[in-house]
């Protein structure tokens, strides 16, 4: 397996522009899709999970064209109807293709095999499903119950209230909102328990809302789309730059700046990661904030202890700073994390440990007791794309860190490691 070398960092320094927000721009690319008209999508992030389910497009029948760097997609909307009646679609490991592609292929009166990779195949879809059926799906399992790959039969559904759980991915809830106007009769969804991650439910409704659908929500616990509902192609779209992404430049620069700023996102973002930086001011660290623009300066950090459910990629970055800040820190409420790429909080406690922290892993927590010393260690990845981002961190200590399998970033950010060594300043070599 491939390994990086990171050098200890004794500064970082300097701006950033962020690629494109993935969770916009697999939105923005179905919507389109669903929608009448052409919609131009700017800043689309170029990236293995955006290039899937653009394969995934190609392979439903959806026309559109890319610019050169694939940072402007021109995408010929469907107007709800899919052509194609049969596919083996596989989607790797991009939860915001299977999932909203899922809801919305039910809709389609085809035969449709939704597939993964290995990591995927360990990724409940089972929430999603049952309310799929509830209203009048066909969805087989192929090989486990519960997770993929499943296969979608021809039975459009038209029942016009789907009951669905609320506390294992927001995915689910985005899958069926974005459906929705599809659904004959139009769709309520009824949220049972308490809503994780609600930030992206905004993303969702906010960008449907784009697209000229407005969606009826009640405190998150009912969100209705009336029949009648059709999306119609804005002129163009816009994507943000990734707020999650931004979490570790802002992170480093508060434990070891500097004063870094990164460029795509600001103090309107409609991203709940933006909002890491106002995590990182309560800790201690200088936050400054424009229209387009986040900037954070080092200062000494403190512990804290918070309920990250709002932000819960952004609670792997905390995580991670937590190694530098004075005192113990508690991440609460964030017991989702341990059904995404890898069971992160376990991924967490594990690779925090061998940098000598003391870390305490309950069932929806992390509680984290810096050591005195960064100790050298290889940090494993798990496949998982936010592990390496967030445990480099741990190389603004003194240690070398070794990351196994940097090249799992491509995921969403393939150029994670070049922009993070363009602001560092490294120990020389003794």
């Amino acid at each position: 397996m491939k390994t990086l070398t990171l050098k200890p960092i004794i500064s970082v320094n300097g701006t950033v522009h962020l690629p494109g927000s993935k969770s916009m721009s697999n939105r923005a690319l179905l919507l389109a899709t669903l929608a009448s008209g052409t919609t131009e999508i700017k800043n689309l992030l170029d990236s293995d999970d955006v290039d899937r389910m653009l394969a995934t497009l190609t392979a439903l029948g959806v026309s559109f064209h890319l610019n050169k760097n694939k940072s402007l997609c021109r995408i010929t909307g469907l107007d709800g109807i899919f052509t194609t009646k049969q596919a083996i679609l596989d989607m790797g490991n991009a939860g915001t293709a299977m999932r909203p592609l899922c809801a919305a292929l039910c809709f389609a009166e085809g035969t449709f095999d939704l597939t993964g990779d290995p990591a995927m195949q360990e990724r409940p879809i089972a929430d999603l499903v049952d309310a799929l059926i509830h209203i009048g799906a066909n969805i087989e399992y192929l090989q486990k119950r519960s997770y993929p790959p499943i296969r979608i039969h021809p039975a459009k559904p038209t029942g016009n209230t789907a009951n669905i759980n609320g506390n294992t991915s927001s995915q689910f809830v985005s899958a069926l909102l974005m459906a929705a106007p599809l659904a004959p009769h139009g769709l309520s969804i009824k949220i049972i328990g308490d809503l994780v991650s609600k930030p992206y439910v905004d993303i969702t409704t906010g960008m449907m809302k784009l697209f000229g659908v407005p969606v009826e929500n009640d405190n998150y616990q009912i969100l209705r789309v009336p029949a009648g509902s059709r999306y119609t192609a804005p002129d163009d779209v816009l994507v943000e730059g990734d707020a999650s992404a931004a979490t570790y430049f802002l992170a480093a620069a508060a434990i070891a700046g500097g004063t870094v700023r990164v460029y795509g996102i600001g103090q309107n973002s409609v991203q709940g990661d933006s909002h890491y930086a106002d995590v990182l001011k309560q800790m201690g660290a200088v936050v400054n904030k424009g229209t387009d623009w986040i900037e954070v300066t080092r200062a000494n950090l403190h512990g804290i202890d918070i309920d990250m459910n709002d932000m819960p990629d952004a609670a792997m970055t905390l995580a991670a700073t937590a190694l530098f800040a004075d005192g113990k820190t508690t991440i609460r409420n964030i017991q989702n994390l341990r059904v995404k790429e890898t069971n992160r909080l376990t991924a967490l406690a594990t690779e925090l440990r061998k940098v000598g922290a003391n870390v305490d892993e309950g069932s929806d927590y992390l509680t984290i007791e810096p050591p005195t010393e960064i100790l050298p260690a290889e940090i494993d990845t798990y496949n998982d794309h936010r592990m390496a981002m967030s445990l480099s961190l741990a190389a603004l200590g003194k240690a070398e860190i070794v990351i196994r399998d940097p090249n799992c970033t491509s995921k969403t950010f393939p150029n994670y490691f070049e922009e993070l060594a363009s602001l560092s300043s490294v120990s020389p070599p003794h």
